[in-house]
């Protein structure tokens, strides 16, 4: 599987997380993020969107909202 990075957090200090990539083959969006843990905030996302065993909540900053749009967009590969 081959992916493209799409846009990373500005603020990120090492370069690595939290990012956004599309799977090239699929056109997949994949996430990378901080997990989830906090038991009450998977509670109420499972309340709206069951959580299976196979699949996590990931977290993204705020600031990401708009860098995420223009990624979406085709604002360029990489949006930094």
């Amino acid at each position: 599987m081959a992916v493209v990075l799409l846009a990373i957090d500005p603020d990120t200090g090492d370069g690595h997380c939290p990012a956004m990539f599309v799977e090239k083959e699929t056109g997949d969006l994949l996430f990378q993020g901080w997990m989830v843990t906090d038991p009450r905030v998977l509670a109420d996302v499972d309340e709206h969107s069951r959580i299976t065993e196979t699949e996590s909540v990931v977290r993204l900053p705020a600031r990401m909202r708009a860098i995420i749009l223009e990624a979406l967009h085709g604002h360029g590969a990489t949006v930094r």
